[in-house]
């Protein structure tokens, strides 16, 4: 059975390509109209936290293009890294105190990550015979709670191996940033 797709290829292989300027759109967007106080950064970072967390953990269980990933955070939902940049997203937008930006993410994620994720699901299909299963199985973005996270043990040299320490480090600047927004205020 072929699997039905949202996105034609064409949109979503150009739009996998615009990803890295559309995220630099949004972070200086976020940087000029945020305006964050304690309470929101209060309310906003520990989203926030989750989302990087959620990233690191599934990084750590990511052997790209070599085996499927179906533990950890890949036991409860497809697109872990993708569901933690949601989070991130969204504590930084409570954060920021402008339901414009989370409006501009919001379209942003809608036309440029969903069609990512199926680009990568073509992909998946294709290298491993055993992601149609899995993905009747597993939800995209949500979470499926069964309580077995799979026997495969996080690796930090799968952390590293994927960078995902870049996503921390921006993400300390992105909160360094928002810190010296309110210390100015």
């Amino acid at each position: 059975m072929t699997p039905h797709y949202w996105f034609p290829k064409p949109y979503a292989d150009f739009v996998q390509r615009l990803r890295v300027p559309i995220g630099f759109l949004l972070v200086t967007a976020f940087a000029y109209w945020s305006q964050p106080d304690a309470e929101s950064l209060a309310w906003g970072v520990p989203i926030s936290v989750a989302g990087l967390l959620l990233r690191g953990w599934a990084a750590g269980h990511l052997a790209k293009n070599e085996s499927l990933a179906v533990s950890g955070p890949y036991a409860i939902t497809r697109n872990p890294l993708y569901l933690g940049t949601l989070l991130v997203a969204a504590g930084l937008v409570v954060a920021s105190r402008q339901a414009a930006l989370g409006a501009l993410f919001a379209v942003a994620f809608g036309l440029a990550y969903l069609p990512a994720i199926e680009l990568e699901e073509q992909h998946l299909r294709e290298l491993f015979p055993q992601y149609s299963d899995y993905a009747r199985r597993v939800p995209r973005l949500g979470v499926r709670f069964s309580g077995d996270l799979g026997r495969e043990p996080f690796r930090l040299r799968l952390y590293l191996k994927n960078q995902e320490y870049q996503a921390a480090m921006g993400y300390c600047a992105g909160l360094a940033l928002l810190g010296w927004k309110v210390w100015l205020r």
